[in-house]
């Protein structure tokens, strides 16, 4: 990160009046905003998603009355540095939308998003948001955490930690409690590391105290991640004191969700742009698209903010709304982040220029996954299809397929497995989903189609490298037939934490043998040959 010029001028309430009238700020009395809200994982997508909406929502209220007890307190667990660069400006940051019309785009994005226009031009909409009013970092002071979640103010805990931070295993969706944060979590109430600690010890001091129930609401990409929640809420209650876990069971709430915008990290080009348009430095903008989707369950322990008018979609049942951006806009993202990095096309914008890949994932989302999405009334699968594309080809935005291709582990069962059970159990074919799964499995090698290097992140690093080195064994004596390939898909497919059952089965393993041996003998560009989509 560029450390910001001694005498820059830095972004600061005193200093919002001052910005150019195309800037958004908030319009609302900031200084009587309390914190409703406790976000644990405060990363770029919760200031650009769920601050953006619940920014919406203050305005919307115009400022008065109930809806000044909604403001975030933003929780950083694992390091200081969004602190260190919001602390000093109040928590004020700016939210840069951009886009870049492709030809026939709509003044449209998902649930009340804006989109792209269609003469071709380069698109900035930036808004200083404001209802970011405290950030703490847990390891330097988990008191404060626990303090805050048990705070007579605060309503709902929202967690964004991505996958990894379930603490769970994902075949299973069952708590690992050998994992050692949950060790370690379990044995010092008053120090926890992880997400789940926080949670359950807070809502213990929170019941000591006399006080109500809360919603507890995740924001993840997960199937049910509602429900996966409160089981590892739940799991992790039972070992600390059975009568808290029947607690938090009958009367907080765990809605399920689907989120949906693109927000790639911040950069330092990011920052100079940011600081061109407002004329003062913002140590930490972020940047995202200007689609917007977030359909969640109207089921809330203490009240919710009016987020509907930031976009915000209140449902029933989220699970078919969360089953179609799962399969399509996540399961899209890794397999094009898997073959692109073998490839060497270092962004979406770039992979996306690429007619093979880009036919590829057309006909995937097309032919493989999108029938096995539930019923949607109102949704036009065609056009979603074709407005998803146009998405990922938004040059306005640098998202690196590096950033989407960390943590495979955590990823593939909900974003491609689960599509592959659903094909598998109505016996159709998945060849193409069977490249993608295959391109992970590539991926693993560590290294890209010009020799150059890159280190696994994944928080099974150790074991898959380990397995990686048995399959490896296959290809001794130089043969790379498909018998030796066949071998190496089940050493790597026998990970039950990843495939479950899936290993298992002759169909999914012999599919995946097939478009490996595609990668390792012919390449990304000869593989997707191979689908036989370019004429």
């Amino acid at each position: 990160m560029e450390l910001v010029a001694a005498d820059a001028a830095r972004l600061a309430p005193e200093r919002l009046a001052s910005l150019p009238d195309a800037v958004a700020r908030p319009a609302y009395d900031r200084a009587a905003l309390r914190v409703g809200i406790v976000h644990l994982g405060l990363g770029a997508f919760a200031r650009a998603h769920l601050a953006a909406v619940n920014e919406a929502a203050l305005h919307a209220g115009a400022g008065v009355g109930p809806d000044l007890g909604w403001g975030i307190c933003g929780v950083s667990l694992r390091q200081t540095d969004t602190r260190d660069a919001l602390a000093p400006q109040a928590g004020l940051y700016a939210l840069a939308l951009r886009s870049a019309s492709q030809g026939g785009g709509e003044g449209e994005g998902g649930c009340g998003g804006t989109g792209m226009r269609g003469d071709g031009s380069l698109q900035q909409q930036i808004a200083v948001i404001g209802c970011l009013i405290e950030t703490l970092v847990a390891p330097e002071d988990p008191a404060a955490v626990l303090a805050r979640i048990a705070h007579a103010d605060t309503r709902i805990v929202s967690v964004t930690v991505t996958e990894k931070g379930y603490c769970h295993d994902p075949a299973s969706g069952r708590l690992n409690l050998q994992h050692p944060d949950i060790v370690h979590d379990l044995a010092h109430p008053l120090a926890p590391r992880g997400t789940i600690a926080y949670l359950v010890w807070g809502l213990q001091q929170r019941r000591a105290a006399g006080r109500g129930p809360i919603t507890l609401m995740s924001l993840d990409n997960l199937p049910g991640n509602g429900h996966l929640l409160r089981g590892m809420v739940l799991a992790f209650a039972r070992q600390v004191d059975p009568a808290l876990a029947a607690w938090i069971d009958a009367l907080c709430a765990f809605p399920c969700s689907m989120v949906d915008r693109i927000v790639p990290r911040t950069t330092d080009e990011d920052r100079r742009a940011v600081a061109r348009a407002l004329g003062l430095h913002d140590a930490w903008p972020v940047v995202g698209e200007p689609y917007l989707e977030w359909v969640v369950e109207d089921r809330f322990a203490a009240g919710r903010p009016n987020w509907a008018a930031g976009g915000a979609r209140f449902v029933a049942d989220a699970a078919p709304f969360e089953t179609l951006k799962l399969r399509t806009v996540n399961g899209l993202h890794s397999a094009l982040a898997y073959l692109s990095v073998m490839a060497g096309w270092a962004t979406v914008g770039e992979a996306m220029a690429q007619p093979a890949l880009k036919a590829y994932l057309a006909a995937l989302m097309q032919d493989e996954i999108v029938p096995t999405l539930p019923t949607l009334p109102g949704l036009d699968l065609a056009r979603y299809q074709q407005r998803l594309l146009q998405r990922f080809q938004n040059p306005a935005l640098k998202h690196q397929t590096r950033q989407i291709a960390m943590d495979g582990t955590q990823k593939l069962p909900q974003r491609l497995l689960d599509t592959v059970r659903a094909r598998l159990a109505a016996d159709l074919p998945i060849d193409k989903l069977a490249l993608a799964v295959a391109a992970w499995l590539h991926f693993l090698r560590g290294v890209d189609e010009a020799g150059r290097r890159y280190d696994i992140q994944d928080p099974m690093a150790a074991e898959l490298a380990q397995r990686l080195a048995k399959a490896e064994r296959a290809f001794e004596g130089g043969s790379a037939g498909p018998p030796a390939m066949q071998a190496w898909t089940e050493t790597l497919t026998g990970v039950t934490a990843v495939f479950g059952d899936l290993g298992d089965d002759p169909r999914f393993v012999r599919a995946v043998s097939q478009a490996a041996h595609a990668l390792r003998t012919r390449g990304v560009a000869g593989a997707l040959s191979t689908q036989g989509l370019l004429t």
